[in-house]
């Protein structure tokens, strides 16, 4: 006789508490330092050096250094592991695939009603980090607010690969774009307007919107790019 779920297997696991690990936790210390520039580009980082630092063991430390080896802020040859250096091509290259990806993602995002509350939430926040002239802090929060935008889409395999430059955006913006072309204003009064037509429905114009915005910065990088 066939025996039933319930004899086969044990009581259900309890349930866990949704709290960030000690990886979790490493990852946004080394994040934030990298995107600061407290960890400058092509700075060495050693596993045992992190963990002295941090107090804790070398387990979490290399758990975090493989995941953002994968983010793309890191970069890993012959086991040396150091902090990934952008070039201007390298960043032309990033918005050139979002530019492809994010407007139609935030069109089908917007055409489908849901509410932008996490993008709204970052848009705030990048308000006090900018008041309080914090360019990393202010680049995660806006970081998050593409992401809050775009992942509404239905399309988790466009979602995916939008994820996967989130980082390296981040470092690009905080790292050379700001440095280079200082439009934190400009480019925050952009995401206020895309978040506008958005939350409204007009899928249309945040799309549109979307394109100028990452356009520009194609335009600028591809300029220094040719010397001009």
């Amino acid at each position: 006789m066939t025996q039933s779920l319930d004899a086969t297997f044990p009581s259900p696991l309890p349930p866990q508490a949704d709290t960030p690990t000690r990886t979790d936790q490493i990852i946004d210390a080394l994040r934030s330092a990298i995107v600061s520039g407290a960890l400058e580009p092509g700075q060495v980082l050693v596993e045992r050096k992190i963990a002295e630092q941090l107090g804790v063991s070398k387990t979490p430390v290399r758990e975090a250094l493989i995941v953002l080896e994968r983010s793309g802020l890191l970069d890993v040859q012959a086991r040396r592991i150091s902090v990934r250096r952008l070039g201007f091509t390298d960043i032309r290259h990033i918005y050139e695939e979002r530019v492809l990806l994010e407007p139609w993602a935030i069109m089908d995002a917007a055409r489908s009603g849901r509410e932008f509350t996490v993008a709204g939430q970052a848009l705030a926040d990048a308000r006090v980090f900018a008041a309080a002239n914090d360019n990393a802090a202010t680049a995660l929060a806006n970081r998050r607010f593409h992401r809050g935008m775009y992942a509404n889409s239905e399309n988790e395999f466009i979602v995916n690969s939008l994820d996967r430059l989130q980082d390296l955006t981040a470092l690009a913006v905080a790292g050379v774009l700001w440095e280079n072309w200082p439009r934190r204003e400009i480019e925050a009064s952009e995401h206020e307007a895309i978040y506008a037509a958005a939350s409204t429905g007009d899928a249309t114009t945040a799309a549109r919107l979307m394109e100028e915005h990452i356009g520009a910065s194609i335009e600028r990088v591809t300029k220094r790019e040719l010397g001009l």
